[in-house]
């Protein structure tokens, strides 16, 4: 029997190249060999300011574009996590396991109350336990993650180890599938790509948008003048080459632009080239999906009718553990 893996998809905007490289790309190559389910977490995004006006909106838009990307619903599960109440019934229930000081100690928590310093709210606090929550709910044994995320998968197993030892065995500890990618970094060259520091480029992006967004791409800044030498080494956009380019591409790049024999500008119009070529097929479906509301939700509610029956079969023994029914 194949292991379950649960990972989570923020409807927080538009899904960018960083997403599909550091998160979707890996969830692809697992779905043969788990049984994989992965939710669109709602929940989760009204943690910070949102537009509610929005928000359908921008569920459709991340469930069209990872589906566009490589996610097979026929291969997988996806769904609404607010479509499974059981999620916030479980969560509930962990809060009482979990001590307030681990959760101060959470490294997120502490980056996104300053990000967010009018908006610092219990729900933001709790989240790593709501993430707990969407892992346990459905047993899930693996959760790709990146660096970033790998103290709330061990605070997860903490959790679930602590519930068998108090109330009997039922959760498997969930273990952590890091990424072979490396967390990809925004065209400033300086932060995490994301659509709040607009540094992205987006997997539906028009051609002509992703040239634009690239031109004003940072590279070496020690790099001054044209025929100043550069470092591909220290340079952003080179790093972007390695998922786009050819090998033969990558080659010459490196060489002619530590030589100078290649400018910044023909560098990053080889990138855009490639990019527009690689992303176009995705941006097709996606925009094919966008525009065909009711086929994306008819996938979602098939997915969320799979996980209800899971979710109330967990509850049940949760229930019956404690001696709550």
């Amino acid at each position: 029997m194949k292991k379950r893996l649960f990972s989570g998809i923020q409807p927080s905007g538009e899904v960018h190249i960083g997403n599909y490289l550091g998160a979707i790309k890996n969830w692809i190559s697992l779905l043969d060999d788990y049984d994989c389910i992965f939710s669109i977490v709602d929940y989760h995004a009204i943690t910070i300011e949102y537009d509610p006006g929005i928000m359908q909106e921008r569920i459709i838009n991340a469930a069209a574009t990872n589906i566009a990307a490589g996610l097979d619903p026929d291969k997988c599960i996806i769904f609404v996590q607010s479509q499974v109440p059981e999620h916030t019934e479980l969560t509930w229930i962990l809060n009482s396991l979990t001590p307030m000081g681990i959760l101060e100690r959470m490294t997120q928590f502490k980056d996104k109350a300053q990000q967010n310093e009018k908006n610092i709210n219990v729900g933001l606090f709790d989240y790593p336990v709501l993430q707990t929550a969407d892992i346990l709910l459905y047993k899930g044994q693996a959760v790709p993650v990146g660096e970033d995320q790998v103290q709330h998968i061990e605070l997860s197993r903490e959790i679930a180890r602590k519930f068998n030892t108090r109330y009997g065995e039922l959760f498997p500890e969930p273990q952590h599938l890091l990424s072979n990618a490396p967390r990809i970094m925004g065209l400033d060259g300086k932060n995490k790509m994301s659509k709040s520091m607009n540094n992205y480029i987006s997997l539906i992006e028009e051609p002509e948008a992703i040239w634009k967004r690239l031109s004003r791409a940072v590279t070496d800044e020690n790099r001054k003048r044209r025929d100043d030498p550069g470092n591909p080494d220290i340079c952003n956009v080179y790093t972007l080459h390695k998922y786009f380019s050819t090998d033969t591409e990558l080659e010459r790049i490196n060489k002619e632009c530590r030589s100078a024999e290649i400018g910044c500008v023909d560098c990053k119009r080889i990138l855009s080239d490639n990019m527009i070529k690689d992303l176009a097929p995705i941006r097709e479906k996606s925009l094919e999906l966008i525009n065909n509301p009711d086929q994306v939700k008819e996938a979602l509610n098939a997915g969320a009718e799979k996980c209800k029956k899971i979710a109330e079969e967990t509850m049940s023994e949760v229930r019956s553990l404690m001696g709550l029914r």
